[in-house]
């Protein structure tokens, strides 16, 4: 991962780190994004040792295929961003760039007399980078299941007090509670209107925790 073929392939990898790297770095968290950026390199590595036992090749070098899964990130996170892309005069939306991508490692590592092995390996980056981001929504979608479901008996309870002129004779409830209550409020409102894609890394930790609390909770 921390060698390369030759200067260009350098600097194509740096040239799209230092565009997409920082973005996503800060929307992750930089021990979150230093880890994906890891497993997509391993990612492509497992999967060019695979490959290596059908076609054998003398060596396979470069971070391509953990540039390739930030790549995959920032489209995942912002998939109509205008990128320019030479020759072309108009920006072209990322992840149409990133599909390009794709389809080109695909094509090009599939043609016989092409290092078929390094190419297929730039989709080990993208194909475990996608694993990586859909895992951690999939987790963030069960805590928001989750906290919908146990959110759901307290609002009746509420309701029928409300309706029997009960409430303010209810348990003042600590101050900490409603803030927190609050705070999964609007979160839980932020997921309805913009999507789970649309949290920030720290309301991504505040849903999942707030759910394992309730979960362990006797």
């Amino acid at each position: 991962m921390f060698l390369h073929a030759g200067l260009l392939h350098l600097a194509f990898n740096l040239l799209a780190l230092f565009v997409f790297g920082p973005p996503v770095e800060e929307r992750m968290g930089s021990r979150a994004f230093l880890g994906y950026y890891l497993l997509c390199g391993l990612g492509g590595a497992a999967l060019s040792f695979a490959l290596m036992l059908l076609r054998p090749v003398d060596h396979i070098v470069g971070a391509s295929a953990g540039v390739y899964g930030v790549m995959l990130a920032f489209a995942w996170f912002w998939p109509n961003q205008p990128i320019y892309v030479f020759p072309f005069p108009e920006p072209v939306p990322i992840k149409w760039l990133v599909t390009f991508a794709v389809a080109v490692s695909l094509v090009l590592g599939l043609l016989p007399g092409s290092n078929g092995v390094a190419h297929l390996a730039h989709l080990g980056g993208f194909a475990t980078g996608f694993l990586c981001l859909k895992a951690a929504d999939w987790r963030v979608a069960r805590a928001e299941r989750h906290v919908r479901r146990a959110a759901e008996p307290r609002m009746l309870v509420q309701s029928a007090r409300v309706a029997r002129g009960s409430d303010a004779a209810a348990k003042p409830r600590r101050p900490e509670r409603d803030a927190t209550q609050a705070e999964i409020d609007r979160v839980l409102d932020k997921i309805s209107a913009k999507g789970i894609e649309s949290l920030t890394p720290a309301e991504r930790r505040f849903l999942t925790e707030f759910s394992r609390k309730m979960r362990d909770r006797p």
